[in-house]
């Protein structure tokens, strides 16, 4: 897109924003451009808060499906729609809900802690939910007698696991397509390249990558490190759309991508995020629509055990 489309577009939306008392809320992993028309960036946890904080007739959520529909299910009186409802999410589609609902009753003494990067329907089947912020946490909540079920992402629940040393906690194997493919490899090449440079880890990535982070932590947490740290130059191991985000608000840092096992590629990209753009933002907001609609029973469930993660301090 050049310029000057990118300029026009980008005038529209702030129109429509203000016609439709419309809040756009996007997470880091999208596209530059859209993130410079968000009224809200941020992770997981910090967009589900700002759900239930914006003072808006409509809500359109530029991320991926599942991100929605947390949107909605915490802000049912709002519209709340979703320019690309194609733009699903690898980790959230490794667990079928179904499937899951089969895999729970084989455990019936275990609580149930879903990740966010899920769909509504598994939600509603989980007793607290918890964001990479706040996995930990969550965890640590729970009494340590207590079994429990860790869903989707077995990276993160493995590493959750070492941290608390629970023994009692079963993993649903669920992982995400990006930081799956990060290269050990082509990472450890990296610091040989940048002897200097402090690397940045997102705990959905394999344990073998974990290992050799100097900091690991979700989206947030990363930026936050970098912001706190001496150091002048990060390998940054999770998605690419927060290099945007990170050169902003530290211009003086240098950020190096890690790079995937496919050699052809610069970086990992989000493939999902990436199908939200101005234009089917533009688009979306004209239309108000697609838009998010769930079974209220079903919302219901799920609210609860978002607001359970929420009520965690």
């Amino acid at each position: 897109m050049n310029v000057e489309n990118s300029s026009e577009l980008t005038r529209r939306i702030e129109s429509l924003k203000r016609e439709n008392n419309a809040v756009i809320l996007a997470h880091y992993y999208t596209t530059p451009e859209v993130q410079a028309v968000a009224d809200f960036l941020g992770d997981s946890l910090a967009l589900s808060v700002q759900a239930q904080q914006v003072d808006a007739r409509i809500i359109l959520f530029a991320g991926v499906h599942f991100m929605a529909e947390t949107a909605k299910v915490l802000c049912p009186d709002k519209k709340v729609l979703i320019p690309c409802p194609e733009a699903g999410c690898s980790l959230a589609e490794s667990c079928d809900a179904k499937e899951f609902a089969a895999f729970k009753a084989k455990y019936p003494d275990h609580k149930v802690v879903s990740y966010v990067n899920t769909t509504v329907e598994v939600k509603a089947l989980t007793d607290v939910c918890c964001t990479s912020s706040n996995a930990l946490k969550v965890v640590e909540s729970l009494p340590a007698d207590q079994p429990l079920i860790f869903a989707p992402d077995r990276n993160l629940g493995s590493y959750i696991q070492k941290l608390t040393g629970r023994r009692n906690m079963v993993l649903w194997d669920g992982a995400c397509h990006v930081h799956e493919e990060f290269s050990l490899e082509r990472l450890l090449a990296l610091k040989r390249e940048h002897p200097q440079a402090k690397v940045v880890v997102h705990p959905e990535c394999r344990a073998y990558i974990v290992e050799v982070a100097d900091y690991v932590g979700s989206t947030a947490g990363i930026l936050d490190y970098c912001g706190r740290s001496e150091a002048k130059e990060f390998i940054v191991v999770t998605e690419a759309g927060i290099l945007a985000e990170m050169r902003k608000r530290y211009p003086e840092k240098n950020f190096i991508p890690a790079p995937p096992d496919d050699e052809t590629c610069g970086c990992n990209n989000c493939r999902y995020m990436k199908m939200v753009t101005l234009e089917n933002i533009a688009e979306c907001l004209e239309k108000e629509s697609p838009e998010i609609v769930l079974d209220e029973e079903i919302r219901r469930a799920a609210e609860r055990s978002i607001r359970n993660m929420i009520a965690i301090r």
